[in-house]
């Protein structure tokens, strides 16, 4: 199957070879069709790494009409890093149109009176975190009256960063003849609330690797440990990829600051992402992290909510998270665009039976690896 195949415009299939993708992946393969004709709502389960965007992305863009200066799609993600990597990707996919389709990205972090300019111009897409964009509809910045489609890509992260009220708003506030085109990895009860209230009965689902919640590109271990030895280990285990990248996740903002002073003193090439940071500091280390001058990354689930980095080789558990669904989204940091990765736990004595809970929720198995 071929990108001409599933019905896209020579010039979008013109920038996807500029860009290095020639094979739509399945979720490509089976949305984008159903998108471009379809005028209905959509579901769509896959994990995360799949080529989402795209499979929402390039239908989105088929369906604007140029001509018309008015706001017709809105894109609503998670965190300031994924809205820029979607507005990204989609401003590359419109190099070669005939005519040019406006984009504009909202996000907290930034001051408002920029964005209120920039919206001020022709946009037609807007890509948003949800809170801002519901700063935005109180102050009447934004006239989503033309809006015929709304994502809502991560929608079961947006939900468990406390975004419901904000996703209520929103989809309250572009009620009428728009669809409702809805990305998850997981379907959470909080989740199925929304799809009830809000998309149609009528809705086209499509759930790719149903059988398997994590990606299956991924080969999961644990490594037996104990409290006094946890940071020998994950050296150990760092000094055996010394030419891979990689992502450490804690559970703590302390404990993401304190690990990464630890193997800054091991000499090892590492940032951290957390909570308290200020936007500039966090900008800065993605930065690094995103142009290979920082090796590791250390964050905590929050903080590394929507990461799309190419070719990490690794993920790394220094705890088990607090929740199961975010092992899922932690794993799926690695094997992305088709390629393989490892994810590896450390573990106590005391641990293994939230170990086992974790491989029989997701249906996984987990190697044991010996350091």
């Amino acid at each position: 199957m071929t990108f001409k195949d599933l019905g896209l415009d020579k010039n979008y299939i013109k920038s996807l070879k500029e860009l290095g993708i020639k094979t739509p992946t399945e979720i490509q393969t089976q949305a984008i069709p159903m998108l471009l004709k379809s005028s209905k709502d959509f579901i769509g389960l896959a994990q995360t790494g799949t080529g989402k965007t795209a499979a929402f992305g390039l239908p989105i863009l088929n369906k604007i009409n140029p001509k018309n200066d008015a706001v017709q799609a809105l894109i609503i993600a998670p965190t300031r890093e994924l809205v820029q990597q979607i507005k990204k990707q989609l401003f590359k996919f419109t190099k070669y149109n005939n005519s040019k389709i406006f984009l504009e990205g909202v996000y907290g972090g930034e001051k408002i009176d920029i964005q209120l300019k920039n919206l001020a111009r022709t946009t037609h897409v807007i890509v948003a975190t949800p809170g801002r964009l519901v700063d935005l509809i109180n102050r009447q910045a934004v006239d989503l009256s033309q809006v015929q489609t709304v994502v809502l890509d991560e929608a079961d992260e947006m939900l468990s960063m406390g975004f419901k009220n904000d996703l209520t708003t929103i989809l309250s506030d572009t009620k009428g003849e728009r669809n409702t085109w809805l990305f998850s990895a997981t379907m959470s009860e909080d989740l199925k609330g929304i799809v009830k209230r809000y998309i149609s009965d009528q809705a086209i689902r499509l759930e790719i690797d149903r059988n398997s919640i994590v990606n299956a590109n991924i080969t999961h271990f644990f490594v037996e440990t104990t409290i006094n030895n946890k940071v020998n280990t994950l050296i150990h285990l760092l000094e055996d990829r010394e030419e891979e990248r990689g992502i450490i996740f804690t559970r703590t903002k302390a404990g993401a600051q304190s690990l990464k002073h630890q193997l800054e003193q091991e000499g090892f090439n590492v940032g951290a992402l957390e909570g308290d940071m200020q936007q500039r500091e966090r900008d800065k280390v993605m930065r690094a992290f995103k142009n290979t001058s920082l090796q590791l990354l250390i964050s905590t689930d929050v903080s590394a909510r929507g990461i799309d980095v190419s070719d990490l080789a690794f993920v790394i558990h220094h705890q088990l998270p607090e929740h199961i669904e975010y092992y899922t989204h932690r794993s799926g940091r690695t094997a992305r665009a088709g390629k393989k990765g490892e994810s590896i736990a450390l573990i106590l004595s005391n641990e293994f039976n939230d170990l086992k809970k974790v491989e029989t929720t997701l249906g996984i198995k987990m190697k044991q690896l010996t350091v």
